[in-house]
C-alpha cells in the first residue's frame, strides 16, 4: 500500500489560464484597493466640486466630472476669503506649537523613561488617563485660565495650552526605553552633566520619534477648529476657522468653499507624501518595549 498525501483543509491556490493564483494575497488587494476607494472618494468629490459652478453642486442626480472646469471659482475665492492672513496664521501657529510640542513632550518622557522616583508609574498613568478626558469638559477652565493670562484673542493662546500631549510623552516615552541605560551611566561617568547627556545623547537616537510627534503636532494643529474658535479673533482665525466663517453665510457659496478646502488640504498631503517612511518606521518602533 502507498502513503496518501494528506490534503490540506485550506486550498490557497487556484488556476486561471494556467497560472497559480495566490486567492489571500488578491483578496487583500480587492479588500484593500476597495477601503482605498472609499476613503479617497470624498477627497476626490471635493476636488471635483471645486472646479465646478454653483448651480451644477445643486443639481440632481450629482454628476461626477464638471461640465465645464471654472479656473475662475479659485480667484474668486481668493478675492472674497482672507486666505494670506488664515494661512500666516495657521503657518505660524503650527510652527511653533510643534517645536514647544517637541521641547515640553521630549523632556517628560525622558523623566518617565530614565529616572526611578516615587510615583513614577502612577505619573505616567494620570498622564495617559487624559488621554480619554475630550476638550469639551475642560474647554471652560481651560479659557478661563488662558484669559487670565492674557493669551486669548493671540496665537499664542492656541500654541501654549496644547504644547504637552500624553499621546507624544507616550510615544518619546516607549522610544527611549529601548536606549540602554549603560550609554547614560557611561555618559555620567565621564562628568557629562544631565542636560548635555539629553540633549547630545537621548535626543540624537530619538530622531525617528521624535520625526513621528513632530508629523503628528503638524497634522494636529492644521486640522485643530474648536479650541482655536474659542480663544481666536477676526485677526487670529487660522485656516479651519475662517473657513468655516466663510460658510457661515446666509448663501453658502459651495463652490468656492471647496476651492479653499482644496488649497487648505495641499500642505497635509504633501507632509504625508514626504515623510510617510519616517511615520511607520517611527511609530513600529515606539512598540518595541
Amino acid at each position: 500500500m502507498t502513503a496518501t498525501q494528506p490534503i490540506s483543509p485550506r486550498r490557497t491556490w487556484s488556476s486561471i489560464s494556467g497560472k497559480r493564483v495566490n486567492v489571500g494575497a488578491l483578496s487583500r488587494v480587492v479588500i484593500l484597493i476597495g477601503l482605498s476607494l472609499a476613503v479617497l472618494t470624498p477627497l476626490l468629490w471635493m476636488i471635483l466640486g471645486a472646479f465646478k459652478t454653483q448651480e451644477e453642486l445643486a443639481q440632481t442626480p450629482p454628476t461626477l466630472l464638471p461640465r465645464s472646469w471654472e479656473l475662475g471659482n479659485f480667484a474668486e475665492a481668493f478675492s472674497s476669503f482672507d486666505f494670506p492672513r488664515a494661512l500666516f496664521n495657521s503657518v505660524f501657529v503650527v510652527i511653533f506649537a510643534t517645536v514647544l510640542t517637541l521641547i515640553v513632550n521630549s523632556m517628560a518622557a525622558y523623566a518617565l523613561a530614565k529616572y526611578n522616583f516615587r510615583g513614577k508609574n502612577f505619573l505616567f498613568i494620570v498622564t495617559l488617563a487624559t488621554i480619554m478626558i475630550p476638550l469639551q469638559v475642560i474647554l471652560i477652565p481651560a479659557y478661563q485660565v488662558t484669559a487670565q493670562l492674557g493669551l486669548t484673542n493671540s496665537l499664542w493662546g492656541m500654541i501654549i495650552p496644547a504644547a504637552a500631549t500624553p499621546t507624544g510623552v507616550f510615544l518619546l516615552r516607549q522610544y527611549m526605553l529601548t536606549i540602554p541605560d549603560e550609554l547614560i551611566e557611561a555618559a555620567r561617568v565621564d562628568g557629562a552633566r544631565e542636560f548635555k547627556i539629553f540633549l547630545r545623547i537621548v535626543l540624537p537616537l530619538c530622531k525617528p520619534a521624535l520625526a513621528v510627534l513632530a508629523i503628528f503636532s503638524v497634522l494636529w494643529r492644521w486640522n485643530d477648529f474648536l479650541w482655536p474658535l474659542v480663544v481666536s479673533n477676526r485677526d487670529t482665525r487660522t485656516l479651519p476657522v475662517a473657513l468655516r466663517q466663510f460658510a457661515s453665510q446666509e448663501v453658502v457659496p459651495f463652490n468656492l468653499v471647496l476651492a479653499i478646502s482644496v488649497f487648505s488640504i495641499i500642505p497635509v498631503i504633501v507632509c504625508f507624501l514626504l515623510f510617510q517612511r519616517q511615520i511607520v518606521i517611527g511609530v513600529a518602533a515606539t512598540g518595541i518595549k
